[in-house]
């Protein structure tokens, strides 16, 4: 194989290294993969990025961004091999949308505040994907995100229409209501009308969380892990009692978890 040997390597050695690992002579799994193959890598790869971002381990941080970054590369490739694009074309639109979406910057538009650059932000953004309604925005959300980072910003975007809540406290007052109607769904063991309604007090939720200036996605995570390190600690505690948590009463459970928090 032609392919030189260097103590430090760049974005064009990248590109290289992807092209012989796509050719007919290179790897075997390499050459075979699709977009579709590899989609499922690709948010495995930006999760573990967000995951050494949160650790602040800087390390980390840096292989797994360069891991990102493979992925981006990978699909570059597979498109250069189609002639549809190439890694160039990706880097020359993603400029022209920065210097386009930053006229503050690089024209005469006057934005001093972070607020006011989101405003102009939105604004461009819109008139460049020809959106004239604001539904066209809120459809312009992926669907492919998490469902509690789409939900909040759908309703961020959908806000902008002024069909919203007065503030959190008037959001908050439709949680029990959906709580009502999932009770009554739970009542038919009706499992569509329960998923409904499920998704409709998440979502109700969400709108507290946003008004409040909450990420819900953040919100939930810090949760779960929170119960993730208390549960560990209530099942150590069993476990030094001599409590079998699967035929242990209940309140007895909830005595352990008191003693944990």
């Amino acid at each position: 194989m032609d392919f030189q040997y260097k103590e430090t390597y760049t974005i064009s050695d990248l590109l290289e290294i992807m092209r012989l690992l796509r050719a007919p002579d290179g790897c075997p799994w390499d050459r075979v993969q699709t977009h579709e193959s590899i989609r499922k890598n690709f948010i495995e790869e930006t999760y573990e990025a967000i995951e050494a971002i949160d650790k602040a381990d800087y390390d980390l941080m840096r292989e797994e961004l360069g891991d990102v970054l493979m992925q981006v590369i990978f699909h570059s490739i597979m498109e250069e091999e189609t002639g549809r694009f190439t890694f160039d074309d990706v880097c020359d639109e993603v400029c022209k949308k920065l210097i386009l979406r930053h006229p503050h910057v690089f024209g005469s538009v006057n934005a001093e505040t972070p607020d006011e650059v989101l405003k102009n932000w939105d604004a461009i953004k819109m008139q460049s994907k020809s959106q004239k309604k604001v539904a066209d925005s809120v459809d312009d959300v992926a669907k492919s995100l998490p469902a509690l980072m789409r939900a909040q910003k759908v309703q961020k975007r959908s806000a902008k229409s002024g069909m919203d809540f007065k503030d959190a406290e008037d959001a908050a007052s439709k949680i029990p209501e959906e709580l009502s109607e999932l009770k009554e769904a739970i009542a038919l063991s009706d499992k569509d009308k329960l998923t409904e309604e499920v998704g409709d007090l998440l979502f109700s939720v969400v709108n507290v969380a946003r008004f409040l200036d909450v990420d819900a996605e953040e919100a939930l995570t810090k949760s779960t892990n929170k119960f993730s390190r208390r549960f560990r600690d209530v099942e150590a505690l069993a476990d030094e009692r001599g409590i079998d948590m699967k035929t242990a009463p209940m309140s007895l459970i909830d005595s352990l978890w008191e003693e944990v928090k």
